[in-house]
Formats: C-alpha cells, sequence, structure tokens
C-alpha cells in the first residue's frame, strides 16, 4: 500500500522553543516526498522522525523569511551526501532567486545532484505531470509568498462486481480501458458502464498571511488544509499587525472553503500550551487538529 501521510517536523514560526522546532512539513504521497518550509534544524529532525531525507524529492519554499527557508541549504547538502539519484525539484518565489542562489551555494560542496529550480512569478499553475497538479496562490505577508495546492490526477476505478456481470474479464478489461467500449456476445459494453472516475485528492499549504480570498481558492474542497495560526483571538491584534493569522481566522477560513480536515501550525513562541489553539477553531470547524512536532497526520485516500 501506498504511503500517505503528513508528518510535521516542527511547527514554531519566527522563534523555536524547547518543545517546537522551526517549521517544516513532509507530506508523503504515493511515492513521491514533498518537503515544504524547511526551517532551521530540520536535518536533525528527519532523525527524530525515523524518516529517510532521501525520500524527499520536491521542496517548496513559500517565501525567504529565515524561518522558512534557513534549512533549505543543509537538506540540499544532505541530499547531496547521499548521493540520491533522483531529481529534487524546488518551487520558490522568483523575486526571492538571490537567497535561492545563497542557501543552495552557502558552503564548499561538489554538487552531485540534480536539482531542477522552479521560480515562480505569479499565482496560476506552476506545473503539470503525470502525478500532480501545482498551482501557487499569491498570500498578503509583505513579501512575495505563496500558498501551494497539489492536486493528484483523477483515476479511474472499476467496479468488479459490474465487470464480472457484464463478462469483462482478463484481458478485455484493458482493451475495453483502452478503447472506451467491447462488444461481448453482441452487447455492446462502455467503459461508463463498469467504471467511474475518482477525483484526486488535494493538500493545500498556507503559512504566513493575513486572511484573504487567495487563501479560500487555495484551499477550496482541499482533503487537508494546513494553514498557519500564529496567534490566538486575545492576540488579534499582533495578527494583523505581523501579518499573520489566529486559530479562529483559520477555521473561518477552512470552514468557506470547505475542506474535509484543517491543521494548525506555526504557532508563536509566547504560547507554551496549544490546547487552546484547538478549542478556538473547533467551535467553527470541529474537523480541526493542531500540528506538533513530530506528529503525523493520515492523509487517506478518498472512498469515492
Amino acid at each position: 500500500m501506498s504511503l500517505r501521510q503528513l508528518i510535521i517536523l516542527g511547527c514554531s514560526s519566527q522563534q523555536p522553543t524547547r518543545k517546537r522546532n522551526h517549521g517544516a512539513y513532509l507530506l508523503r504521497w504515493n511515492e513521491e516526498g514533498l518537503l515544504f518550509d524547511p526551517g532551521e534544524g530540520t536535518q536533525r529532525q528527519f532523525i527524530f522522525a525515523d524518516t529517510p531525507p532521501t525520500c524527499v524529492n520536491r521542496i517548496f519554499i513559500s517565501h525567504f523569511h529565515g524561518d522558512h527557508c534557513w534549512g533549505l541549504g543543509s537538506m540540499l547538502n544532505r541530499l547531496n551526501l547521499d548521493k540520491v539519484s533522483h531529481p529534487i525539484h524546488c518551487y520558490y518565489p522568483a523575486s526571492g532567486q538571490v537567497y535561492f542562489d545563497r542557501l543552495r551555494y552557502g558552503t564548499i560542496y561538489h554538487e552531485n545532484i540534480t536539482i531542477i529550480a522552479h521560480p515562480v512569478h505569479k499565482s496560476g499553475l506552476v506545473e503539470e505531470d503525470d502525478t500532480f497538479r501545482i498551482e501557487a496562490f499569491r498570500l498578503e505577508h509583505g513579501v512575495d509568498n505563496f500558498a501551494w495546492r497539489i492536486t493528484e490526477k483523477d483515476v479511474r476505478k472499476f467496479d468488479q462486481q459490474k465487470l464480472k456481470d457484464k463478462g469483462v474479464q482478463g484481458p478485455k478489461v484493458r482493451l475495453l480501458e483502452k478503447e472506451g467500449k467491447i462488444s461481448i456476445d453482441g452487447s455492446v459494453i462502455t467503459l461508463d458502464e463498469v467504471s467511474h472516475i475518482r477525483p484526486g485528492d488535494v493538500f493545500t499549504i498556507a503559512i504566513d498571511t493575513l486572511p484573504c480570498a487567495a487563501v479560500i481558492e487555495a484551499a477550496r474542497n482541499a482533503t487537508l488544509f494546513l494553514c498557519e495560526s500564529t496567534y490566538l483571538e486575545e492576540h488579534r491584534h499582533l495578527a494583523k499587525e505581523y501579518l499573520h493569522m489566529t486559530a479562529k481566522q483559520a477555521a473561518e477560513i477552512a470552514q468557506k472553503a470547505h475542506v474535509q480536515q484543517l491543521v494548525l501550525t506555526h504557532f508563536s513562541a509566547r504560547y507554551q500550551d496549544l490546547d487552546n489553539f484547538a478549542k478556538e477553531a473547533q467551535e467553527i470547524f470541529p474537523q480541526t487538529w493542531v500540528a506538533d512536532d513530530l506528529k503525523v497526520f493520515p492523509f487517506p485516500k478518498k472512498d469515492s
């Protein structure tokens, strides 16, 4: 069975704490490893998570504030040290190219790995391949900053009982899938009679932003929405001043976007106990969970 899970490597904001590392999030999705916003100490967090860094093949940087990218250079160096043979795709705001280059070449080493850079200039489609559709949404944080929406490809699912009832077995199934219809004993069976399309799941991550229309669009109908909630409502004035959100605001966005599950993260170091984040958000959006370092959230396939 394919591995599908979100691993929280760190969930603090600008300042790490004794219990919370700088933010970093690993989404293991089938055969791929998607790493988002690797902050300082990310390489070591992989050890505590008992997860090999070599699983990473895509790295996303939302913006170039330090707590969202200080771990990029060390991660690239680590993958280089491990001599991974697969290419490493890196997605980041194009306006931060100089910072990407500084992080990439910040130390002396002989680069052996293949790094494919994807500087993103504007909101919209970034890349689409046989596995994923990747979109960027510009957020409101005072610097170029993107939410990432990753959608897996739709897949056709066969109904085994209907196949059996129609007498479509063995090589005939592949032929039906290829041709769209097949004739058996004088009867024409179409592909849609014995199968349906299962829409691909959607993962959205939005870190460091004021509430805005772009966040809602990025999270629309997401299977799993990982969202910043740096502050509680009692400090809403700080959230506004520093261009962040509260747990309540994140829940309101999840509700408006009709997401299935919300995971809160990127907590200010002023909070030792995170229970109030869950309480505040769940009053509005019950399917809310709170991130914590090394916590793992399942990312199961849709049933339909």
